[in-house]
């Protein structure tokens, strides 16, 4: 096949994706803005966004930006935080949420911060997404039981159960059917699952009097586009929503950049986390100018683009005039679509975070257990956002807990081979007694700077005898804060007065830099010297200190 026929047929693979993936993204639109409380034109004019500037300025050939099932809660909850007032105030406190979201990754991607999302554990953040999918599902059982119910969970679920009598069994019927069909069709990745079933629930809808039976109807949808607005708010609505934007772009983010790299990982292309925060970051403030939801690369709709055949991102290209073609044209008859039907959607979209095979692996490994309970249990009785505070604090906590407790290892030779290992796990080594050769394992910071050289201090004096050599190897340590670099000086001390020489061994060019000021004045080669040694190994360490030191 040559180049030519080559390009036309990855051409029609993209149009083929394109067109099977329309079918997903405009009833998840419609139903993602129910989860965000906001009219179904928020969910579907947002889809326009994220499509059309991830398709002009994105990198991955699979992902699909548009609303998701996390943003969406996340903006239910940070809206919730905010003063009440007229319908179309809130619009415009939405719309500068989002603007300020987007605002967020434009200012990372000047920093170039594409690493901003190490800042949320992969633990944590598949706990809450575990979480959010059990809080998403839970609070699409009001619209499909037919009943008022509302709140958090803590208060939804006794609300359910107390209503337990009024419970419209037709609509838990639709939803279920639905649901199973959605599960069906999901075998067949070409189909449009999403739109088969929606047609199936407007023919019902249209047909079956079901408004008669108690099932509500989702109603007419008014998608007009408007000009672009800035929002008119205070400065003190301006700030709180940029506290607000803050999490909701972290959040985002690592979504949308999990979702990115793990598709880029499974065909070997490269990733540019910073021209997608300049892509994320467009879609965002246009969306909010549209007073539209906030857009990230979900993993549902990414993975059905992958599994239709999409080689570029054409295929979004596609999908987005498919779905306008859509809008203009069959838009009125969604009014007919039952809400259960529409619930069922959300659930299904948002099934694929509640497997526990992602959870699994902590659990099989006994790391980091307790963050994902944390993160899953703080959703669910805290809220969306204070949750996931809640379930960060907890990472950080554990973090410091882990670095503060002192872990020194002893080295010794190995043979007569030239490297040093950890006496307590090779029998072969051996330590000589007029050396004593420590390394920490842990980075030296001041939290446990004072805790692990006072251990150093102990181990020292437990070695009395022939001792006359110390060497100290700070490889884990990359750079050193005041409080390390003090408590360094003060061990450096010690040891010069019991006496011995002393090597810090391993340093890394910024911990090497600084410490050449800080032991200015003790780096004269004379009884009891210190020596910086850089990026030597530790049998390089010996043989300098016993040239420092010859033996008496």
């Amino acid at each position: 096949m040559n180049a030519s026929a080559a390009t036309q047929t990855k051409r029609w693979q993209d149009v083929s994706a394109g067109l099977s993936i329309a079918g997903l993204l405009l009833p998840e639109a419609v139903a993602y803005a129910s989860i965000g409380n906001l009219a179904p034109q928020a969910g579907i004019v947002a889809l326009f966004a994220g499509l059309l500037c991830y398709g002009a300025l994105g990198t991955s050939r699979f992902a699909i930006v548009s609303a998701t099932s996390s943003s969406a809660a996340v903006l239910a909850a940070a809206m919730a935080t905010m003063q009440g007032g007229t319908a179309g105030h809130r619009l415009m406190l939405m719309a500068g949420l989002v603007m300020l979201t987007g605002g967020f990754f434009l200012l990372a991607w000047v920093a170039r911060l594409g690493s901003v999302t190490q800042f949320i554990a992969k633990p944590v953040l598949r706990g809450f997404s575990f979480g959010l999918a059990i809080v998403i599902i839970l609070k699409q059982l009001p619209g499909v039981l037919g009943v008022q119910a509302d709140g958090d969970v803590v208060h939804l679920v006794p609300g359910l159960l107390a209503r337990a009598g009024q419970w419209n069994g037709r609509g838990a019927g639709l939803c279920a059917a639905a649901l199973l069909l959605l599960f069906l069709l999901r075998r067949r990745q070409r189909w449009p699952a999403g739109l088969i079933v929606i047609a199936l629930g407007i023919g019902a809808g249209r047909w079956l009097d079901l408004p008669g039976h108690g099932v509500a109807l989702v109603g007419a949808i008014d998608v007009s586009l408007a000009m672009p607005v800035l929002p008119r708010l205070t400065q003190e609505e301006w700030t709180r929503l940029a506290e607000l934007a803050f999490a909701l772009a972290l959040i985002l983010y690592a979504e949308s950049y999990g979702a990115i790299r793990s598709f880029a990982l499974k065909h070997g292309d490269a990733v540019a986390p910073e021209r997608d925060l300049l892509a994320l970051g467009a879609a965002n403030v246009l969306a909010g100018l549209l007073q539209a939801m906030p857009v990230g690369a979900g993993y549902s709709a990414t993975s059905a683009n992958e599994a239709a055949g999409a080689t570029s991102r054409l295929a979004g290209l596609v999908a987005a005039a498919v779905v306008g073609i859509i809008v203009l044209t069959l838009l009125p008859l969604v009014a007919f679509m039952p809400v259960p039907v529409l619930a069922a959607v959300v659930i299904h979209a948002v099934s694929h975070t509640l497997n526990p095979v992602f959870l699994q692996p902590y659990f099989a490994w006994r790391r980091d257990r307790l963050l994902v309970l944390a993160a899953i249990a703080g959703v669910l009785l805290f809220g969306v956002l204070d949750g996931l505070l809640v379930a960060i604090a907890i990472s950080l906590l554990l973090m410091l807990r882990r670095l503060s407790r002192p872990g020194m290892s002893v080295l010794g030779r190995l043979g007569d081979s030239h490297d040093y290992v950890k006496l307590a796990l090779q029998r072969d080594a051996r330590a000589r007694p007029d050396l004593l050769i420590l390394r920490l394992d842990e980075p030296l910071f001041f939290v446990n700077a004072e805790r692990s050289l006072h251990l150093a201090r102990a181990m020292l004096e437990e070695r009395a005898g022939p001792l006359r050599k110390v060497i100290l190897s700070l490889e884990e340590s990359p750079d050193l804060d005041g409080s390390s670099v003090e408590a360094l000086r003060d061990f450096a001390a010690f040891v010069r007065q019991q006496g011995l020489a002393l090597a810090l061994a391993r340093l890394k060019e910024p911990a090497y830099t600084v410490l050449q000021l800080a032991l200015r004045d003790m780096l004269a080669v004379q009884a009891g010297p210190v020596l910086l040694l850089s990026e030597l190994s530790v049998a390089e360490a010996v043989r300098l200190l016993d040239d420092a030191t010859p033996a008496k």
